[in-house]
């Protein structure tokens, strides 16, 4: 698998959270475990972002990082008003990608090494924190964002 380099993807954000507040909560409400803004957080390889509920969540697991397009971000204010990207609930924030063409490659941001495993695919939470019609909205060409695996570590600082 060829690595791709994107030296024009600025991270404009980067998020963590303790807990989950949607994933098994169907019909049960939201918890409330809040979001953190970190200027940087330490990527460690086959584990994730440290601090983050997914960190060490479980062996291979595609969603160590999750990436979304601030332009995306952005379309969504638009359309729906203004919010904190905090509630779209994705760690690395950036801008200037096509996280589609990364799906299924091999990238390297600020020196660390990722694999897009997967489409972050928009859950019905997204028209309850958004506003109704968010979730399709998201739904084409990984508007919802990208999950990838860390297969080297290091350090993302927003720039």
């Amino acid at each position: 698998m060829k690595e791709i380099l994107e030296p024009g993807l600025a991270i404009e954000e980067i998020w963590i959270s303790p807990g989950h507040d949607f994933r098994g909560r169907h019909g049960k409400g939201r918890l409330e475990h809040g979001d953190v803004a970190v200027s940087e957080v330490e990527c460690v390889a086959g584990m994730g972002l440290k601090g983050d509920r997914y960190f060490g969540f479980k062996e291979d697991y595609k969603g160590q990082v999750t990436f979304l397009a601030m332009e995306v971000v952005e379309e969504l204010r638009a359309r729906f008003g203004d919010f904190p990207s905090s509630q779209l609930r994705r760690n690395v924030i950036v801008r200037g990608a096509d996280l589609d063409r990364l799906l299924s490659k091999k990238f390297r941001l600020q020196g660390v090494l990722f694999e897009g495993s997967e489409e972050c695919k928009p859950c019905l939470w997204m028209d309850e924190v958004v506003g109704e019609g968010a979730e399709k909205f998201l739904k084409a060409g990984c508007r919802g964002g990208l999950r990838a695996r860390i297969l080297e570590g290091g350090t993302l600082r927003v720039a």
